[in-house]
């Protein structure tokens, strides 16, 4: 009879404690994320020191001027990606189909000694947000910050660019875009990449249809970032809610 009371009594805790593991884990995983997310954005400051400029193509004429190019870090990318991002505007982003085009990326930042996938560091202020900024939107980098949708521009600033930066309405427990909805016409948003610190201001915001791929193309003349996220919360993706932003002169 005593046995029987001990497993009894033995079974009692071990559901009670399943049940709080339970309901402790949207809390528990959503501290595990903004504390894996805040580690890589303070890593990738202090493995890049950048200060807010006129962007990478003016940085590079400048050094072209004053100092050796040498002094510009990885300017073979640099280039690379300021030649991919011609190259789209020009030819109308056509390789820009369906939702697999957004996934793989367009450039592995291994093959330019960069380890780290982390490109560069999302900032807005208004949403107390900072995330680490991947390149390619695979499920892996939506899961873990925020991710430059491939066939958009690279996070590099430039005239007839429009950078699509995509992240989850929240993602077990994890915040992530959940709070976009507190932004408005002239919020601020910043991108620091390997070179430089961009500021955009909120111009605008729409709530379109998932396939509609031509609200997110880049317009003749303008330097945009475009957030994009599902809409409304916990819809599952019924539509999307994009926040149109551009560049500061």
């Amino acid at each position: 009879m005593k046995n029987r009371t001990k497993q009894f009594v033995l079974l009692c805790i071990l559901l009670t404690i399943s049940g709080l593991l339970l309901m402790l884990y949207p809390t528990l995983h959503a501290w595990k994320s903004k504390s894996e997310t805040d580690l890589a954005v303070q890593r990738f400051r202090k493995n890049t020191s950048v200060t807010p400029s006129a962007g990478p193509q003016e940085a590079n004429q400048k050094a072209d001027e004053t100092e050796p190019v040498s002094t510009i870090k990885y300017p073979e990318l640099l280039q690379a990606m300021q030649t991919y991002n011609q190259r789209i505007w020009v030819d109308g982003q056509s390789d820009l189909c369906d939702t697999g085009s957004y996934q793989k990326p367009v450039f592995d930042l291994k093959d330019y000694g960069i380890e780290d996938e982390v490109f560069g560091i999302l900032s807005i202020p208004k949403m107390d947000l900072e995330l680490p900024l991947f390149l390619g939107a695979t499920e892996e980098h939506l899961e873990n910050g925020a991710a430059q949708m491939s066939q958009t521009s690279m996070p590099i600033g430039g005239n007839n660019t429009n950078t699509v930066i995509a992240g989850h309405r929240g993602w077990n427990g994890a915040l992530l875009f959940r709070h976009i909805e507190l932004l408005e016409i002239g919020d601020e948003v910043t991108v620091t990449n390997l070179w430089d610190t961009l500021t955009y201001e909120v111009a605008d915001i729409q709530i379109i249809e998932p396939y509609e791929v031509d609200r997110v193309l880049i317009q003749t003349g303008r330097d945009l970032l475009t957030l994009l996220t599902c809409h409304p919360y916990g819809s599952g993706g019924r539509y999307r809610y994009v926040v149109y932003c551009e560049r500061v002169p």
